[in-house]
């Protein structure tokens, strides 16, 4: 076996040493393409880039030999891969390293023990908007309908005065049901989903709980904005007012009907693993549905101050 000197750095000769000390050697970085070596045979010193094949520096992986696929076939075939990709899903819930897309939360565990953040008055406005626009949409989806039928029943009982009072009785009355129980519905089925959370309090990043942090039913959410219209029709309409103001200066930001049905609106990362990410400032789909509402109120004042102007010219 062949014996092999190096020169380093500093051009001071070693050796003479074995071939494998000079792969070691290279290996942990010591010496490089560039080194100058030399064994008997050689004429003169050489880099050990022209020695490199000799010395087997450059180890070339083996061909691939393809990848058989024939067991994912069959485990695809049986079912058994829909089980280990759940297994291996799991297994990347909770790793650190998982992408920010990935990340679930499982609101059936609670935890407790980390900072709460409550939803306060604007966040909890912006869902309301939002939340009023989709229920008003579902209400008037069943009313027109409904005064379809009472238009048609009114005009063929035009001549009974009797029979016409208790169509317009059972208007008003299907139509204050339609009104209150159709939101109430709507509530009570989001809140007691996994999310917690009507479309509104979803968009802006909220959820209702329990006062425990545990996730409602559908009749305590059915109840919760039952309470809303009970103490609003009592007040004479300042249930809301008062509630608002509640919802803006209590320690845990609850309303009338929050403290009645022990519900709190809290950040969607409360009372999970991440109570790191609760958010504490508006965000941007609060602060863009306050803007479209703020443009639409001043525009609708606007127009209001225009109509009492020109009939107040028309009256002169």
């Amino acid at each position: 076996m062949s014996e092999w000197y190096y020169a380093d750095a500093q051009r001071e000769r070693h050796g003479p040493v074995e071939a494998g000390a000079i792969r070691d050697l290279f290996r942990k970085g010591e010496l490089d393409l560039t080194t100058l070596v030399w064994r008997e045979g050689m004429s003169q010193w050489q880099p050990l880039s022209a020695a490199a094949e000799e010395l087997q520096l450059l180890v070339t992986a083996p061909a691939s030999e393809g990848i058989d696929l024939r067991a994912d076939y069959t485990a695809i075939a049986d079912g058994s891969a829909v089980a280990a990709a759940a297994a291996a899903a799991a297994d990347r819930q909770d790793s650190p390293y998982a992408a920010p897309g990935t990340v679930s939360r499982d609101y059936s565990n609670v935890v407790h023990g980390g900072e709460v953040v409550h939803a306060g008055l604007w966040r909890r406005f912006a869902a309301s908007i939002i939340d009023s626009f989709v229920t008003g949409i579902l209400s008037y989806a069943l009313l027109i309908p409904l005064m379809l039928v009472m238009g048609v029943s009114m005009a063929s009982l035009s001549g009974s005065d009797v029979a016409s009072a208790g169509v317009m009785v059972t208007f008003y009355t299907l139509n204050y049901a339609i009104s209150i129980l159709v939101p109430a519905v709507y509530f009570g089925w989001m809140y007691s989903t996994s999310n917690m959370a009507s479309l509104g309090k979803m968009a802006v990043g909220i959820k209702v709980v329990r006062g425990n942090g545990e996730g409602l039913t559908f009749w305590r959410g059915f109840l919760r904005y039952i309470a809303l219209v009970l103490f609003t029709v009592v007040t004479c309409g300042l249930g809301v007012l008062i509630s608002g103001l509640m919802v803006a200066f209590t320690q845990r930001k609850q309303g009338v009907h929050d403290m009645v049905c022990d519900t709190l609106v809290v950040d969607k990362w409360a009372f999970t693993d991440n109570p790191e990410w609760q958010q504490r400032g508006l965000g941007t789909v609060t602060i863009v549905v306050l803007s479209i509402f703020g443009l639409l109120a001043l525009l609708g004042i606007v127009a209001v101050l225009a109509v009492i102007g020109i009939a107040s010219s028309n009256f002169n």
